[in-house]
């Protein structure tokens, strides 16, 4: 849902209290309220924007602001133009004279990923921040219009939001009903990571119809040993790997013939260019996870 600058500027002067705080919001040409629960206040749509992840990057893109950037995380490498852009660290470590050089007037932060002592450092000198810790897919629509609103592109970004929510509506009517799947999600092969229920991909998973073998560790992502995954006894496994392709650790299942993935041959591939960045092409990675399972609920059938 948009937040419109005057409705959240009503909800957030209770929030900053009377006196100056309340007419700092007044005073505000825009205000909207970011995923920490904390109005954000411009005076005008931001024009110098720094990204401190990837994901954030792809998504002021998306929402029409993508010249606003003037810095951006590494590996912020989509679209194209993302990869001319100043790169000001990652999350180990920010350039914090080099973002103040950049005279941002917002910051775009992650609060799963960007150190606490990196964001308070970053607003002790006077930045403005927008903290995003997107959930669930839908959480990807509100922020593009949030963004929209901080950067002056509010149709280009709501236009965004809306095809984004019409898809996610399209596959969940697609795979409502279909037989549920145990799916084991690996990330990496050694350690042994994978994700836990709290993880968006999880979510998505759900969307599909199937249920992560691991979504009662209460964690984004953990390492877990072979036997508790032997003990699981997955349908699928699935292999989150960069540009889709086949890493070798992924086949190293095929050790144990009695899996029922195995067994089943249901060792599958997924972009994890996708699938790892809570951007609007996770909705695209979504669609494609969906099509690998649907295809290993095929070959049981038959």
């Amino acid at each position: 849902m948009i937040l419109r600058a005057a409705w959240v500027c009503l909800l957030a002067a209770p929030l900053l209290g009377a006196g100056a705080g309340a007419r700092a919001v007044a005073a505000a040409g825009i205000v909207v309220v970011d995923d920490a629960g904390q109005p954000v206040m411009l005076s005008g749509p931001a024009r110098r924007v720094v990204s401190l992840a990837p994901d954030l990057t792809e998504l002021l893109f998306t929402a029409g602001a993508g010249e606003r950037l003037v810095g951006v995380a590494e590996r912020s490498d989509y679209p194209a133009a993302a990869k001319d852009i100043q790169r000001v660290g990652d999350a180990h470590g920010f350039d914090f004279e080099r973002i103040v050089a950049l005279k941002p007037d917002l910051i775009l932060g992650w609060a799963g990923g960007n150190a606490p002592q990196h964001l308070a450092r970053l607003r002790s000198l006077g930045l403005r921040i927008f903290l995003s810790d997107i959930r669930e897919p839908e959480g990807i629509a509100s922020t593009l219009e949030r963004l929209g609103t901080l950067s002056g592109t509010r149709p280009k970004a709501q236009e965004a939001a809306r095809t984004l929510r019409e898809r996610l509506r399209s596959l969940r009517e697609a795979y409502a009903g279909k037989r549920p799947l145990r799916v084991f999600y690996q990330v990496w092969g050694q350690p042994l990571y994978t994700l836990g229920g709290t993880h968006m991909v999880s979510v998505a998973l759900g969307l599909c119809g199937a249920t992560n073998v691991f979504a009662d560790l209460p964690v984004l992502a953990t390492v877990v040993e072979t036997e508790g995954v032997l003990q699981r006894d997955p349908e699928v496994i699935i292999a989150a790997a960069e540009g889709a392709r086949r890493p070798d650790w992924l086949d190293a299942w095929k050790r144990w013939p009695t899996l029922k993935a195995v067994r089943h041959q249901a060792l599958v591939v997924v972009n994890a260019d996708l699938m790892n960045r809570h951007s609007a092409r996770f909705v695209e990675g979504i669609a494609e996870l969906c099509a690998q399972l649907d295809r290993e609920r095929a070959k049981a059938v038959e």
